[in-house]
């Protein structure tokens, strides 16, 4: 009863408000909370209009942000312990992945001012300030900047952090910052929370490298895809290879089993051709020769100008074939008998 009651005394305006925010909330796979604080309302609208096609944004009282999450439930309830200060609605039918690297890539820079705490460490850079020789260069050095005059100007000579992450602002430091056009602040849309698919997503989780990311999903279907084929397990992916592979294997079976199928034997042919011109590379005796095969070039020219080498591999052959047949010892002394002998093989 009492929360009829409450829900009766809502005004109109109300009422409307929460059924525009539920009917949009309805209408998108992904729904998040960003914070809006410290964005100009100029800057606010710019942002709307870029994600415009892409992505809705929502700004109203959080109790009436609350109230539709609780009403159309389905898991978007959850949302709810995100919703304080300056906060709004988005929905997309993008994944939670896609619209946290949207929101990012939209922030620009802006100025710091009196007051404000500064996100991360505040460093004034190295190098000539452009500015000619004045009192700013005391205003530099008394905001901890490594500042003098130089060739004629102002320069800081080293990086100097002025102002630690997590520290307020003043008024002499902001004037600084914004003579030297620093603008250490990002102004965007941070996302807080989304729900999609049934799951709550925050920052940390959807923060990715995604060309590292990538990388490790192409290693990882180069592997599969290896081990498929090592594997010889067929998908549409590797058959092809496969078939490839089980056709170069058969293939090399073929000639190494010197099968005469009609498809090997320009490789047969081949292959014996090649044997052939290698032996008769090796006879000096033209004679000894078919005609089609004399007048073969040697592969050897260098035997021919060094002829200790080959003396001493025909030294070495005889003194095996004198170990193998002791009985024929008397005839290696006569190296004469023995080059009749060879000649009378070939004749």
């Amino acid at each position: 009863m009492s929360a009829e009651r409450k829900t009766e005394t809502i005004p109109q305006w109300k009422k409307e408000e929460v059924d525009d925010l539920v009917a949009t909330l309805e209408s998108y796979d992904s729904v998040g909370i960003v914070n809006i604080a410290g964005i100009p309302s100029r800057q606010l609208q710019d942002m709307r209009a870029n994600l415009h096609g892409t992505a809705e944004l929502r700004v109203s009282r959080n109790t009436l942000m609350e109230r539709a999450l609780d009403e159309v439930d389905a898991g978007l309830e959850d949302l709810t312990e995100y919703i304080g200060g300056q906060v709004g609605l988005i929905g997309t039918n993008d994944n939670p992945f896609t619209l946290y690297q949207q929101l990012e890539a939209s922030k620009t820079s802006a100025p710091i001012n009196d007051g404000e705490v500064a996100p991360n460490d505040i460093v004034i850079p190295e190098g000539d300030t452009g500015m000619d020789p004045g009192q700013f260069v005391g205003e530099l050095q008394a905001v901890g900047a490594e500042a003098r005059i130089q060739e004629g100007s102002i320069q800081v000579m080293a990086d100097s952090t002025v102002l630690e992450a997590g520290e307020t602002v003043d008024s002499q430091l902001a004037n600084v910052l914004s003579e030297l056009g620093i603008e250490p602040k990002e102004v965007g849309l941070d996302l807080q929370a989304v729900f999609a698919d049934g799951v709550l997503f925050e920052p940390d989780e959807l923060e990715l490298d995604v060309e590292e990311y990538q990388a490790d999903i192409e290693a990882a279907a180069a592997g599969a895809r290896n081990l498929s084929i090592n594997a010889v397990y067929p998908t549409a992916q590797t058959v092809g290879s496969l078939l490839g592979k089980a056709s170069g294997e058969a293939k090399s079976v073929g000639l190494q089993a010197a099968i005469e199928d009609e498809d090997l034997m320009p490789d047969l042919l081949s292959k014996a051709d090649g044997q052939v011109r290698a032996l008769a590379a090796q006879i000096d005796d033209p004679e000894a020769l078919p005609e089609e095969l004399q007048g073969v070039e040697t592969a050897e020219p260098e035997t021919e100008a060094e002829p200790d080498e080959g003396d001493d591999e025909d030294s070495e052959e005889d003194q095996a074939d004198a170990d193998a047949e002791p009985d024929d010892t008397d005839d290696d002394d006569d190296d004469g008998d023995t080059g009749d002998a060879m000649g009378a093989m070939f004749g």
